[in-house]
């Protein structure tokens, strides 16, 4: 399969979100089965992927939110590997 073959279908909620110094990149994208993926990339290129999907974009983006109020945005954020 060619990354023409790949078509990612980004939702329209994909975002940056910051906290005070820290910021993640919000990427929610639609899997094949049509439920929701939602990704988080810290500024440091690591990746923290649900691994539940999501009925809708916007639970998706509810629950990042709700994992940020709870636990902090620097959860979201892992090492700095050289």
């Amino acid at each position: 399969m060619s990354d023409e073959d790949f078509n990612v279908n980004m939702s329209e909620l994909s975002q940056t979100i910051r906290r005070g110094e820290f910021s993640v990149q919000v990427d929610i994208y639609e899997a094949e089965n049509g439920s929701w993926i939602l990704e988080v990339i810290d500024k440091y290129n690591n990746s923290t992927i649900w691994d539940d999907t999501f009925a809708t974009d916007q639970e998706a983006l509810d629950e990042v939110n709700r994992t940020i109020a709870e636990e902090g945005i620097e959860s979201l954020i892992g090492p700095f590997d050289d």
